[in-house]
This record gives structure tokens, sequence and C-alpha cells, in this order.
């Protein structure tokens, strides 16, 4: 199952971001699918709060937009909420004192601990700090992955003499 961070949610549902059109296909792709899905209640949350915010975005989404927007993700048949739950506590605390996290990163860690306790393969995100969590395999959905090819071996090219 795929989890889907606050940020991919932002970009797919504000025009005006420089990700907009790869954050709507990738999260078109996850509604319209038939594999399960996921947006943890905390992302909901801040998705809210973020694009309704006049110091974020001006002019911020109009709440009710907002909220319908939040609503059309919900009515996705293949899409599951990520919850606590009476586990939460101690998959919290191992991710926090694992990954000795702090301050506003505690809402990153709520996050990691939820993904592990439903079971998230993957979770898509552009923030790198989500890295720093062990057992979630992050990944930018936003950015294309390149192929590493092996480094070529170079061979020392023998200057050619002149012949006199």
């Amino acid at each position: 199952m795929i989890a889907v961070d606050t940020n991919i949610l932002v970009y797919a549902h504000r025009t005006d971001t420089p990700f907009h059109a790869a954050a709507k296909r990738c999260l078109a792709e996850q509604i319209e699918g038939r594999a399960t899905w996921a947006i943890p209640w905390p992302c909901v949350h801040e998705f809210l709060a973020v694009v309704t915010k006049p110091r974020v975005f001006d002019p911020p989404t109009p709440l009710a937009r907002a909220l319908g927007q939040v609503d059309v993700w919900l009515a996705s048949p293949s899409l599951v909420l990520l919850a606590e739950s009476s586990e939460h506590w101690t998959e919290l605390r191992r991710v926090v004192a694992t990954g000795r996290v702090v301050g506003a990163q505690i809402h990153d860690a709520r996050i990691a601990a939820l993904c592990r306790l439903h079971g998230v393969r993957e979770l898509w995100t552009a923030d790198r700090d989500f890295t720093r969590f062990a057992g979630v395999v992050v990944r930018n959905p936003l950015v294309v992955d390149r192929v590493r090819e092996p480094p070529r071996r170079y061979r020392r090219r023998r200057r050619a003499t002149a012949a006199v």
C-alpha cells in the first residue's frame, strides 16, 4: 500500500504550485486505480491548515473548496485512512527514540509510525526528512527516477608520437 504525504496533496490541489501537474497525475492514478492507497489522518488535517492559510497562499483556498477536495479523495473506493490505534504510542515512541526526533519533526514521526503500523509499503512525499525513519520506504513521485549506470572505466590514452 502507498501512503500520500501532505505536500503531494497540496501540490495536486493548488494549480499555482511548481509540481501541480505531476502531483495531480500521481494522485489521479491512485484515486482511479484498484490498488489500495492511504492518506494518514494527520495529513488531511495539515492539508486543510496549509491550503487555507493566507500566509502560505495568496489567495488561500476557500474553506468550502478545501473541504470539497478532501471529499473527492475520501470518495475513492480504494482509499484507506490511517488512524491511531491502541498500538500507536508504542510505535510512535520507538520511531521518535530511534530517529532522535524532537520539536516539529514529531509530526513527521507520527506519520511514519502510522505508516509502519498499517503496513504501508511506500510513503510518497517531497520531504527528505522522512528518510530518517527506519522501516519507511520514501519515494518522491514528482521526480523522475534516474537510472544509474555503472561508472565507465576510462583507459589512459597513449600519446601518439610523431614519426620523424
